[in-house]
């Protein structure tokens, strides 16, 4: 049988950094590496490779659905079952196209896979051990599924034997993570000559399964076969944390004050507090919005407690908002026209969203070297822009660059596949945590991180990616057993020995 070439198929993880491409991208790839290669190659090489990584997945599956669209797609579908009728297995084809309608590559496709002996079929079979979506790829920018397409999508998804889709789940758009209805729940997506960023934020995530990429380069690198593209977006991988030097001091990794907790709400600034302090920080101060309530945490004795009036925020590091309620709209603007370095969070931002007074005074510290970092979750986004979260969620790369190019500042859009942005700058898209994150408090202790990592003299965008990647790992290595809540994430902030050097 034939073997998978690890050489060109490859598991995309977390720690690696990965070009992303959207579909414009992908498509003036694809007509130069068209161009370039004997008619029907890449194809071959499109089939050969699902081919070989259906055998990997599944080495004792005998029947396999190969579910094919009209297209190309379609084409990489019919070009795989060909293989997989060769080595011994028996797929069975359902294709929605026809040899006299078919693209001229997947009409070569169609034949070669007849000469093979393919049993071609109306209905899906009855049992299958695979089943291998080949029916839209990137073509969902274009259609909906529907008819019999939406009706095999719906028995994929309720059977139980392993889907793997080619390029793309069916039904989840390429560019931006949103999905169609219904839309394929795969197992594993080999991407093929690109990876799109849709795999990785929104909803991308719970329809892809493991993500594989094969770039169809054949024997030559990649580069060489590909025009010089800008990527759409970079999937972020372990950023390389320097060492501490051993002379170092408190003063070396700057102080950060944290600016909240208005009555009721006296957690959440807590939390920031101990995420800056376990993430790093030289000293951190705590000034609560709920009146002289605390003059010490008895469980973090090394926070400091003083009145907002009493801090010098040009010196600082200020992290604002964390359960600031209504009462941080008070000290924003001198917050926004003093503080070195700003993380605006939570409450913060709502008060910017309602005050143009305040949108003003963030856009003027563009023009100052000064760093801010705002952290929104999809409804805060919304405020800020003046649309709705659904209209956030439904393209979150736009969203966070129409963030950061409106008030010239980095930006975290937090969610699934968190987006990190910044001005004229590509975007970024987190490859790490998950579901266990939606939880209380969680988004606190992501603004502290972030402002530890600001004080101790990183750019706002580098502050932004490194504390978010570390945040989603704490997450994905948190013990089974355990639950997580935010108060023990906070604690655990900076574990450099979680991180795997790569570069940034």
């Amino acid at each position: 049988m034939q073997r998978m070439s690890s050489e060109s198929t490859q598991k995309i993880d977390s720690l690696a950094r990965h070009a992303l491409y959207n579909v414009a991208a992908t498509r003036r790839i694809e007509q130069s590496v068209l161009a370039s290669l004997p008619a029907h190659t890449l194809m071959q090489r499109a089939g050969l490779a699902v081919a070989q990584l259906a055998l990997a997945l599944a080495p004792h599956a005998r029947r396999i659905w190969i579910a094919c669209g009209a297209g190309n797609n379609g084409g990489d579908g019919l070009e795989a079952a060909m293989h997989l009728q060769r080595w011994g297995k028996q797929p069975v084809v359902t294709w929605l196209g026809s040899p006299e309608k078919a693209p001229s590559d997947a009409a070569i496709s169609c034949q070669r896979a007849l000469a093979a002996g393919v049993v071609f079929a109306d209905t899906p079979p009855d049992e299958f051990d695979l089943c291998i979506d080949a029916l839209l790829g990137i073509g969902t920018q274009a259609r909906a599924p529907e008819d019999r397409m939406a009706d095999w999508i719906d028995l994929m998804n309720v059977g139980h034997a392993p889907v793997l889709a080619v390029d793309l789940p069916t039904g989840l758009q390429a560019d931006t993570g949103a999905v169609t209805s219904p839309s394929v729940h795969a197992t594993h997506t080999l991407s093929l000559l690109t990876i799109k960023p849709g795999l990785f934020t929104a909803c991308g995530r719970d329809a892809t399964g493991t993500v594989w990429l094969n770039g169809l380069s054949g024997n030559a690198a990649f580069s060489e076969i590909t025009p010089v593209v800008a990527p759409t977006a970079w999937l972020g991988g372990a950023p390389a944390i320097a060492a501490r030097p051993h002379a170092s001091h408190k003063g070396s990794f700057g102080d950060v004050a944290v600016v909240g907790g208005a009555p009721g709400m006296t957690g959440a600034a807590l939390l920031a507090a101990s995420a800056a302090l376990h993430t790093g920080a030289g000293r951190v101060f705590v000034a609560l919005l709920d009146g002289p309530s605390l003059s010490i945490d008895l469980n973090q004795p090394e926070l400091m407690f003083r009145a907002v009036a009493a801090l010098d925020f040009k010196t600082m590091t200020v992290v604002c908002g964390c359960g600031g309620g209504d009462a941080i709209a008070a000290p924003l603007a001198r917050i926004l026209s003093s503080a070195g370095k700003l993380v605006i969070d939570a409450d913060a931002l709502n008060a910017v969203a309602h005050d143009s007074q305040l949108q003003t005074l963030l856009k003027a510290r563009s023009q100052r070297p000064v760093a801010t970092v705002l952290t929104p979750h999809p409804l805060e986004a919304a405020r800020l822009l003046g649309n709705s979260a659904a209209q956030v969620q439904s393209d979150r790369l736009a969203a966070a660059q129409q963030l950061a190019e409106r008030f010239g500042c980095s930006v975290v859009l937090k969610g699934s596949g968190s987006i990190i942005a910044a001005p004229a700058q590509t975007p970024v898209i987190n490859p790490t945590g998950n579901a266990r994150l939606a939880s209380a408090g969680t988004g606190d202790v992501l603004a502290g991180m972030v402002g530890a990592r600001l004080a101790g003299g990183l750019t706002a965008f580098d502050a932004a990616c490194q504390a978010v990647y570390q945040h989603g790992l704490l997450a994905d290595r948190w013990p089974p057993s355990q639950a997580l809540v935010a108060g023990l994430l906070a604690g655990r902030g900076r574990n450099d020995d979680t991180v795997t050097s790569a570069s940034a």
